[in-house]
């Protein structure tokens, strides 16, 4: 999820070859909703804080994380996957 626009989603999607759709939250209700807006006078207040959640099929969040590490947060995310389906 980005504030981007659709078009601008549709494009960095393209670019990446994600195989799954980008939400577009223009209007930022998703992010207030989740909390991951920041602060108006943080210098990146454009973008949403790097937030991710594991959610069951319940629709409940198992776990959030503050992502810190984007090339290891797959793994981490992947593990507590698995251990929440033991």
């Amino acid at each position: 999820m980005s504030f981007d626009s659709p078009e601008d989603n549709g494009a960095f999607r393209t670019e990446h070859d994600f195989p799954f759709p980008l939400l577009s939250d223009v209007d930022k209700a998703v992010g207030t909703a989740y909390d991951v807006l920041r602060a108006a006078d943080d210098p990146f207040s454009d973008y949403p804080e790097r937030v991710s959640y594991l959610i069951d099929p319940e629709g409940v969040i198992r776990r959030s994380y503050a992502v810190s590490d984007p090339p290891g947060h797959a793994a981490e995310v992947l593990a507590d996957l698995a251990a929440e389906q033991q």
